[in-house]
């Protein structure tokens, strides 16, 4: 891989705007394009937005003064990877994606940071998806820096294990997923809670003001440390099999209470749940984990209350 990679960004909204500050603080040659006057007008305010939250939290800033602001695509297009940042529409998407095939060579990777509309919808030929991929991130990407990388059936491994690279390079923490699926993980996770959110709401049981309290106050500290797996593994005694075990099938009764077809966790799966936790945190450091978590939580609130008093 080069030392300085270069990208393109399509599109100077939000989404393409926190992806071009971030890998310009990682010495990317950055490039944005956008056909729209006033969003080339707004960019550089915008990317220097962008620059400011990322040096409130402590990350890398630096190197907006190369970045590119043009208004028309070359007729060839010379980049390590092309992020496609614009409308999420299929037919948009399309077309959008067809013309990059036809003005970048085969070493280039294409991405688009589609919330929901994966490459097999997007260029449904499979040989046509061999360096295409979904590079889905949590909003703002120029802040939290995980995202979610999503292969079509026919993208090629190494395409995938290079986007990966790329990502890895620019600061990003990219997680590969096994398979291409509707609404990617991130959307499917936040729509179970959502849903039942509303239900609950529809129900009678909770008013909006409470959940959101329930949800800010009571999960979310706990998940802004630990995702639902470490959390089940460090709440339970014996584990998150001691948390399968005591709650699987309280939690599998509300699945099929709300028509759910497979609610129950068979014993595999907790088998393989379980082997990947011991693999991430073996048994007898749990108690340590735990006094972390217990260390860490009261940090976290203190900031948070400090922060919360400026809202």
């Amino acid at each position: 891989m080069p030392d300085a990679p270069s990208v393109l960004i399509l599109g100077a909204g939000p989404i393409g705007l926190g992806f071009a500050a971030a890998c310009a603080a990682a010495g990317w040659a950055v490039t944005i394009f956008d056909p729209d006057a006033r969003a080339r007008e707004a960019a550089p305010a915008g990317l220097t937005r962008q620059a400011e939250a990322m040096a409130r939290a402590e990350l890398p800033v630096g190197g907006l003064e190369g970045v590119e602001i043009i208004a028309a695509l070359p007729a060839r297009i010379e980049a390590a990877l092309i992020l496609e940042a614009g409308p999420e529409k299929t037919e948009v998407k399309s077309a959008i994606f067809a013309d990059l095939l036809s003005r970048s060579g085969a070493d280039t990777l294409l991405a688009t940071t589609s919330s929901a509309i994966p490459i097999s919808a997007i260029l449904p030929a499979p040989e046509a998806q061999r360096r295409a991929l979904v590079a889905h991130p949590a909003n703002p990407p120029s802040l939290i820096r995980v995202l979610e990388l999503v292969p079509a059936p026919g993208t090629a491994p190494e395409s995938l294990a290079r986007a990966a690279e790329l990502f890895t390079a620019a600061g990003f923490d990219p997680v590969v997923l096994g398979q291409e699926l509707p609404a990617f993980v991130f959307n499917r996770l936040q729509s179970a809670l959502l849903r039942e959110a509303y239900r609950l709401v529809e129900e009678g049981v909770v008013d909006v003001a409470g959940l959101d309290r329930l949800v800010r106050d009571g999960l979310g500290p706990r998940w802004a440390l630990s995702g639902p797996f470490e959390t089940a593994d460090l709440n339970t005694q014996g584990g998150v099999r001691g948390h399968a075990e005591r709650l699987g099938p309280a939690y599998a009764a509300i699945g099929r209470a709300r028509g759910e077809t497979h609610p129950d966790w068979p014993p595999a799966l907790v088998d393989r749940v379980e082997a990947a936790r011991r693999a991430l945190l073996p048994e007898d450091q749990l108690p340590a984990r735990r006094a972390w978590r217990e260390r860490a939580l009261a940090d976290l609130l203190r900031a948070r209350r400090a922060i919360l008093k400026e809202a």
